[in-house]
């Protein structure tokens, strides 16, 4: 009786360890991808509200534009209710155009060899070789790279953005080759700036031999950078209020001619954002239809945040959905 005891007793303990005693497995990782679209990245702010409401963990993050400012903010550890109040709080114009306040009193106002109108600077350029800032751009963006830099000065000198609190890749384009860059080691406000240059209004930035733009040119959803990263699931939000169907035909490829023109014409970046759309596990488009990528007025941001929160709200379903999903599919 006392051995039969003892075999079911082993075979009782073998069980339990099976199912505790091993190593568990991880969760599903999530990954978080903040679309390009100027001022409307505000919106992006509100549906971060409802996502930190819901407790859904986030494990990467990737962003073009100004979603990879919010992103790059989130991934260093910002909060949602933080980046409500830098987005409510700066002056956006006189910080995206470099504005001397000082001048702004001022009609025309000559200071160091810079001419400003109204205290906004033309012309501007630094004899410095060394400028990570170089080539065609009405703005320089000093101000804002600044404000990017005390915002994230405790990550200074990392060697990748693995080592944030949550991964983060940032997309850019380099001009001069129209290939895609996907930013993951330098300095953090040298990528945001990079991934934020319209071409033409900003300056370009140079980064290991690359003359790098704004990646929405190329990649303004990048899902695919952040499921490269290791994403299982996928939350999207887009600002693109339009959708357009995929091009075929290219210049480059029919005439030998490359370059912005042929941009123009075959718009990669709508197969792309198309293709990105459709991967997304829960795909939030808050509706801006009435605002631009300029709309930096202090009552526009409030507004649009309060947009995001809706478009987040009218999808919290889906997003605990993934949430189970994480949670009850283990890797």
């Amino acid at each position: 009786m006392t051995k039969r005891v003892f075999i079911i007793a082993v075979l009782v303990f073998g069980i339990a360890f099976s199912i505790y005693g091993s190593t568990p497995k991880e969760r599903l990782k999530v990954g978080l991808v903040l679309g390009g679209g100027g001022a409307k990245g505000a919106a992006e702010v509100g549906v971060l509200k409802v996502i930190e409401a819901l407790d859904i963990p986030i494990d990467y993050i990737a962003g073009t534009s100004i979603g990879a400012i919010v992103g790059g903010l989130y991934s260093c550890g910002y909060t949602a209710d933080q980046l409500d109040a830098l987005f409510r709080q700066q002056e956006w114009l006189s910080l995206i155009g470099d504005r001397n306040k000082d001048l702004r009193e001022h009609l025309i106002e000559q200071r160091n060899g810079t001419t400003y109108i109204l205290g906004f600077p033309l012309g501007k350029e630094r004899a410095d070789s060394t400028s990570t800032t170089k080539g065609f751009g009405i703005l320089r963006g000093e101000q804002i790279t600044h404000l990017l830099d005390s915002l994230t000065s405790a990550y200074n000198g990392i060697e990748s953005f693995d080592r944030l609190p949550i991964p983060f890749r940032c997309v850019a384009v380099d001009i001069k080759t129209q290939e895609e860059v996907i930013m993951d080691s330098c300095e953090i406000e040298l990528a945001m700036r990079a991934s934020m240059a319209i071409p033409g209004a900003f300056k370009p930035v140079r980064w290991k031999g690359h003359t790098l733009v704004d990646g929405g040119m190329l990649n303004n959803l990048p899902v695919d950078v952040v499921k490269s990263m290791g994403a299982d699931v996928v939350i999207a939000i887009d600002l693109q209020q339009e959708q357009h169907e995929d091009r075929d035909f290219s210049l480059k490829e029919t005439f030998g001619i490359g370059g912005l023109l042929d941009w123009a014409v075959s718009r990669p970046d709508w197969k792309k954002n198309n293709a990105n759309r459709a991967s997304a596990d829960v795909y939030i488009c808050p509706d801006l239809s009435q605002y631009s990528v300029s709309s930096f007025g202090e009552n526009s941001i409030e507004s649009m945040i309060e947009l995001g929160e809706q478009a987040g709200t009218s999808v919290k379903e889906d997003l605990l959905r993934l949430k189970r999903k994480v949670y009850s599919h283990r890797r």
